[in-house]
């Protein structure tokens, strides 16, 4: 049955709480997820993005990654889906964006350690890479495709609790405060790593940057799939 939009909103204790979940989750989601950052990390490093453009697809992957999840759960409300059925679906979508993740780490791997060969420095030690001027220039947009379908299963019962109850102003409160908070939380800790390892002295390793990049995706799809961070 769908919920009839109306007026409603939960009463003030009510919504405290769910208010204090949804920040609660929103944060320690994302810091525990090693995927919501380590590869804009990396991959702004080994790309030389600015930190505007760094900021730019840390934003747009967290939204799509959020608001993936938002549409999923309002979808479930409307079509009278209960909790478990929609988060089996997020479930299933959350094995295809892990798959996705180590087999996109994995091609990004071996394409970063044949460039790493192709490019050895000379004797007088620096590397003549091109950043993204050659090859993986749709990187960015593949890794917004795998955050799309990368669920956010924490989220869902947050949004259909108000969502069943008809109270829609609710909804959007939620939804709000935690696509702020992960999406900020997201961008703090990249820009944060990016800048402790701007300090850290340069290390003879910049031919291997993307080599590290695709190690690092890998890696994170294997924690999700295999160790479910």
């Amino acid at each position: 049955m769908i919920p009839e939009f109306h007026a409603h909103t939960l009463d003030a204790p009510q919504m405290s709480v769910l208010l204090l979940g949804t920040a609660g989750v929103a944060i320690l989601h994302t810091l525990a997820g090693p995927d919501h950052y380590l590869p804009f990390i990396f991959m702004g490093k080994a790309r030389r993005w600015s930190v505007a453009r760094t900021t730019f697809w840390t934003v747009l992957c967290g939204l799509g990654h959020v608001g993936s999840s938002v549409a999923l759960a309002l979808l479930g409300v409307m079509l009278g889906y209960g909790l478990e059925r929609v988060q089996f679906i997020e479930g299933f979508r959350g094995n295809l964006a892990a798959w996705a993740m180590i087999a996109f780490g994995l091609v990004y791997l071996v394409w970063g350690l044949k460039r790493a060969a192709r490019h050895r420095p000379h004797a007088h030690g620096h590397d003549h890479g091109h950043g993204e001027t050659e090859g993986f220039r749709l990187t960015p947009w593949i890794l917004f495709t795998i955050f799309v379908f990368g669920p956010c299963e924490t989220m869902i019962p947050l949004v259909m609790y108000p969502a069943a109850r008809g109270s829609w102003a609710d909804v959007w409160i939620v939804v709000a405060s935690f696509s702020v908070l992960t999406v900020g939380t997201m961008l703090v800790v990249v820009l944060l790593a990016l800048q402790g390892i701007r300090l850290l002295p340069e290390l003879q390793l910049s031919r291997y940057s993307h080599a590290l990049a695709g190690g690092t995706v890998l890696l994170a799809g294997c924690a999700i799939q295999f160790l479910g961070l």
